[in-house]
Protein backbone atom coordinates (compact mmCIF):
# COMPACT_ATOMS: atom_id res chain seq x y z
CA UNK A 1 0.00 0.00 0.00
CA UNK A 2 1.23 3.50 -0.86
CA UNK A 3 0.83 6.74 1.09
CA UNK A 4 1.56 10.38 0.36
CA UNK A 5 4.27 11.56 2.73
CA UNK A 6 5.39 15.16 3.16
CA UNK A 7 8.45 14.40 5.28
CA UNK A 8 9.62 12.63 8.40
CA UNK A 9 11.72 13.39 11.47
CA UNK A 10 13.92 10.64 12.86
CA UNK A 11 14.55 11.90 16.39
CA UNK A 12 11.38 13.71 17.41
CA UNK A 13 10.98 14.48 21.10
CA UNK A 14 7.82 16.64 21.27
CA UNK A 15 5.16 14.46 19.62
CA UNK A 16 4.55 11.78 22.20
CA UNK A 17 6.67 9.95 24.79
CA UNK A 18 10.35 9.20 24.28
CA UNK A 19 12.33 9.49 21.06
CA UNK A 20 9.99 9.16 18.10
CA UNK A 21 10.07 8.67 14.37
CA UNK A 22 7.56 11.31 13.24
CA UNK A 23 5.85 10.98 9.87
CA UNK A 24 4.19 14.06 8.38
CA UNK A 25 1.44 12.99 6.00
CA UNK A 26 0.52 15.10 2.98
CA UNK A 27 -2.94 16.66 2.81
CA UNK A 28 -5.18 18.54 5.23
CA UNK A 29 -8.87 19.40 5.39
CA UNK A 30 -8.39 22.47 7.59
CA UNK A 31 -6.95 25.89 6.83
CA UNK A 32 -5.68 27.03 10.22
CA UNK A 33 -4.58 30.66 10.20
CA UNK A 34 -1.53 29.85 12.31
CA UNK A 35 -0.46 26.68 10.48
CA UNK A 36 3.31 26.22 10.38
CA UNK A 37 3.02 23.33 7.92
CA UNK A 38 1.27 25.24 5.13
CA UNK A 39 3.06 23.08 2.59
CA UNK A 40 1.23 19.96 3.80
CA UNK A 41 -2.25 21.16 2.80
CA UNK A 42 -2.47 19.97 -0.80
CA UNK A 43 -3.60 16.38 -1.30
CA UNK A 44 -1.96 16.43 -4.73
CA UNK A 45 1.61 16.76 -3.45
CA UNK A 46 3.91 14.57 -1.41
CA UNK A 47 6.24 11.66 -1.98
CA UNK A 48 4.68 8.26 -2.65
CA UNK A 49 6.07 5.71 -0.17
CA UNK A 50 4.99 2.13 0.46
CA UNK A 51 4.36 0.69 3.92
CA UNK A 52 7.28 -1.69 3.37
CA UNK A 53 9.68 1.14 2.52
CA UNK A 54 8.61 3.17 5.52
CA UNK A 55 8.88 0.28 7.98
CA UNK A 56 12.37 -0.51 6.68
CA UNK A 57 13.40 3.10 7.41
CA UNK A 58 11.75 3.15 10.84
CA UNK A 59 13.42 -0.07 12.01
CA UNK A 60 16.82 1.62 11.69
CA UNK A 61 15.94 3.72 14.74
CA UNK A 62 14.21 1.06 16.85
CA UNK A 63 16.99 0.85 19.45
CA UNK A 64 16.65 4.57 20.20
CA UNK A 65 12.88 4.27 20.46
CA UNK A 66 13.06 1.21 22.71
CA UNK A 67 15.63 2.68 25.09
CA UNK A 68 13.65 5.91 25.54
CA UNK A 69 10.12 4.51 25.66
CA UNK A 70 9.41 6.11 22.30
CA UNK A 71 7.85 4.96 19.06
CA UNK A 72 6.27 6.27 15.88
CA UNK A 73 3.94 9.28 15.59
CA UNK A 74 1.98 10.00 12.42
CA UNK A 75 1.18 13.70 12.03
CA UNK A 76 0.41 16.02 9.14
CA UNK A 77 -1.37 17.66 7.56
CA UNK A 78 -4.27 15.55 8.70
CA UNK A 79 -3.25 11.90 8.95
CA UNK A 80 -6.82 10.60 9.04
CA UNK A 81 -7.16 11.50 5.35
CA UNK A 82 -4.97 8.44 4.72
CA UNK A 83 -6.41 6.12 7.32
CA UNK A 84 -6.04 2.87 5.35
CA UNK A 85 -2.33 3.48 4.79
CA UNK A 86 -1.69 4.31 8.45
CA UNK A 87 -3.67 1.27 9.57
CA UNK A 88 -1.48 -1.02 7.44
CA UNK A 89 1.63 0.76 8.72
CA UNK A 90 0.59 0.37 12.36
CA UNK A 91 -0.21 -3.33 11.84
CA UNK A 92 3.35 -3.84 10.63
CA UNK A 93 4.82 -1.76 13.46
CA UNK A 94 2.95 -3.86 16.01
CA UNK A 95 4.77 -6.93 14.67
CA UNK A 96 7.95 -5.19 15.86
CA UNK A 97 6.41 -4.12 19.19
CA UNK A 98 6.66 -0.42 18.33
CA UNK A 99 4.51 2.15 20.16
CA UNK A 100 2.14 4.00 17.80
CA UNK A 101 0.61 7.46 18.05
CA UNK A 102 -1.51 9.72 15.84
CA UNK A 103 -1.40 13.52 15.99
CA UNK A 104 -4.77 14.64 14.62
CA UNK A 105 -7.38 17.37 14.81
CA UNK A 106 -10.08 14.69 14.65
CA UNK A 107 -11.91 16.81 12.10
CA UNK A 108 -13.09 13.85 10.03
CA UNK A 109 -16.24 11.94 11.06
CA UNK A 110 -15.53 8.60 12.74
CA UNK A 111 -15.71 5.89 10.08
CA UNK A 112 -15.23 2.14 9.96
CA UNK A 113 -11.67 2.75 8.74
CA UNK A 114 -10.88 5.04 11.68
CA UNK A 115 -12.35 2.51 14.12
CA UNK A 116 -10.11 -0.17 12.60
CA UNK A 117 -7.04 2.09 12.85
CA UNK A 118 -7.66 2.74 16.53
CA UNK A 119 -7.24 -0.99 17.24
CA UNK A 120 -3.55 -0.54 16.48
CA UNK A 121 -3.11 2.93 18.02
CA UNK A 122 -1.53 3.29 21.46
CA UNK A 123 -1.94 7.04 21.84
CA UNK A 124 -3.86 9.89 20.21
CA UNK A 125 -2.51 13.44 20.37
CA UNK A 126 -5.75 15.35 19.84
CA UNK A 127 -5.49 18.97 18.73
CA UNK A 128 -8.58 20.83 19.91
CA UNK A 129 -8.27 23.96 17.79
CA UNK A 130 -10.92 25.91 19.70
CA UNK A 131 -13.67 24.94 22.15
CA UNK A 132 -15.98 27.67 20.81
CA UNK A 133 -17.53 26.58 17.51
CA UNK A 134 -17.78 30.01 15.84
CA UNK A 135 -14.26 30.93 16.86
CA UNK A 136 -13.06 27.57 15.60
CA UNK A 137 -14.62 28.23 12.19
CA UNK A 138 -12.93 31.63 12.06
CA UNK A 139 -9.58 30.16 13.05
CA UNK A 140 -9.55 26.92 11.02
CA UNK A 141 -12.32 27.24 8.37
CA UNK A 142 -14.23 24.33 9.94
CA UNK A 143 -16.50 23.72 12.96
CA UNK A 144 -15.31 21.76 15.99
CA UNK A 145 -18.20 19.26 15.99
CA UNK A 146 -16.22 16.33 14.59
CA UNK A 147 -13.28 17.00 16.91
CA UNK A 148 -15.40 17.01 20.06
CA UNK A 149 -17.33 13.92 18.94
CA UNK A 150 -14.05 12.16 18.20
CA UNK A 151 -12.79 13.07 21.67
CA UNK A 152 -15.91 11.56 23.21
CA UNK A 153 -15.58 8.44 21.07
CA UNK A 154 -11.98 7.96 22.21
CA UNK A 155 -13.12 8.39 25.80
CA UNK A 156 -15.79 5.74 25.36
CA UNK A 157 -13.14 3.36 23.98
CA UNK A 158 -10.69 4.40 26.69
CA UNK A 159 -7.97 5.11 24.11
CA UNK A 160 -5.15 7.08 25.81
CA UNK A 161 -5.22 10.74 24.76
CA UNK A 162 -3.05 13.81 25.12
CA UNK A 163 -5.05 16.98 24.53
CA UNK A 164 -3.18 19.77 22.73
CA UNK A 165 -4.17 23.43 22.57
CA UNK A 166 -2.21 26.15 20.80
CA UNK A 167 -2.20 29.35 22.87
CA UNK A 168 -2.65 32.30 20.49
CA UNK A 169 -3.00 35.78 22.02
CA UNK A 170 -6.33 37.27 21.02
CA UNK A 171 -7.62 33.97 19.60
CA UNK A 172 -7.42 31.06 22.03
CA UNK A 173 -6.44 32.75 25.30
CA UNK A 174 -9.85 33.94 26.49
CA UNK A 175 -10.24 32.82 30.10
CA UNK A 176 -13.87 31.82 29.62
CA UNK A 177 -12.99 29.68 26.61
CA UNK A 178 -10.12 28.03 28.48
CA UNK A 179 -12.47 27.24 31.37
CA UNK A 180 -14.94 25.68 28.91
CA UNK A 181 -12.10 23.63 27.45
CA UNK A 182 -11.10 22.44 30.92
CA UNK A 183 -14.70 21.46 31.69
CA UNK A 184 -14.86 19.47 28.46
CA UNK A 185 -11.58 17.73 29.16
CA UNK A 186 -12.79 16.87 32.66
CA UNK A 187 -15.79 15.11 31.09
CA UNK A 188 -13.44 12.65 29.37
CA UNK A 189 -12.05 9.62 31.20
CA UNK A 190 -9.00 8.87 29.06
CA UNK A 191 -6.91 12.06 29.09
CA UNK A 192 -3.37 11.36 30.28
CA UNK A 193 -1.93 14.79 29.61
CA UNK A 194 -2.81 18.34 28.53
CA UNK A 195 -0.25 20.19 26.43
CA UNK A 196 -0.34 23.94 25.93
CA UNK A 197 1.64 24.90 22.82
CA UNK A 198 2.65 28.60 22.68
CA UNK A 199 1.95 30.16 19.28
CA UNK A 200 4.89 31.10 17.06
CA UNK A 201 5.17 32.33 13.48
CA UNK A 202 8.24 30.34 12.43
CA UNK A 203 6.31 28.80 9.55
CA UNK A 204 5.18 32.15 8.16
CA UNK A 205 7.71 32.03 5.32
CA UNK A 206 5.90 29.01 3.86
CA UNK A 207 2.78 31.13 3.34
CA UNK A 208 4.83 33.58 1.33
CA UNK A 209 6.10 30.74 -0.83
CA UNK A 210 2.48 29.96 -1.74
CA UNK A 211 1.75 33.69 -2.20
CA UNK A 212 -0.85 33.48 0.57
CA UNK A 213 -1.57 36.20 3.09
CA UNK A 214 -0.53 35.27 6.61
CA UNK A 215 -3.65 36.16 8.58
CA UNK A 216 -1.92 36.43 11.96
CA UNK A 217 0.68 38.95 10.84
CA UNK A 218 1.75 40.95 13.88
CA UNK A 219 0.41 38.52 16.48
CA UNK A 220 3.07 37.99 19.11
CA UNK A 221 3.93 34.79 20.91
CA UNK A 222 2.32 34.62 24.37
CA UNK A 223 4.34 35.95 27.28
CA UNK A 224 5.45 33.68 30.09
CA UNK A 225 2.79 35.26 32.32
CA UNK A 226 0.08 34.52 29.74
CA UNK A 227 1.28 30.94 29.41
CA UNK A 228 1.26 30.43 33.17
CA UNK A 229 -2.23 31.94 33.49
CA UNK A 230 -3.58 29.59 30.83
CA UNK A 231 -1.85 26.60 32.40
CA UNK A 232 -3.41 27.45 35.76
CA UNK A 233 -6.90 27.43 34.24
CA UNK A 234 -6.25 24.12 32.44
CA UNK A 235 -4.76 22.54 35.53
CA UNK A 236 -1.31 22.04 34.02
CA UNK A 237 1.56 21.96 36.49
CA UNK A 238 3.67 25.10 36.23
Amino acid sequence: MVGKIHSFETFGTVDGPGIRFVIFMQGCCLKCKYCHNRDTWSVHSGKMITVEELVKEIIKYKSYMDSSGGGVTVSGGEPLLQTDFICELFKELKKHNIHTAIDTAGSIPVSYEIKELLKYTDLVLLDIKHIDNEKCINLTSAPNKNTLEFAQYLSNLNVPVWIRQVLIPGYTDDKFDLKRLKDFIDSLKNVEKIELLPYHDLGKFKWAEFQDEYALEGVKSPTQAEIEAAKAILGIDL
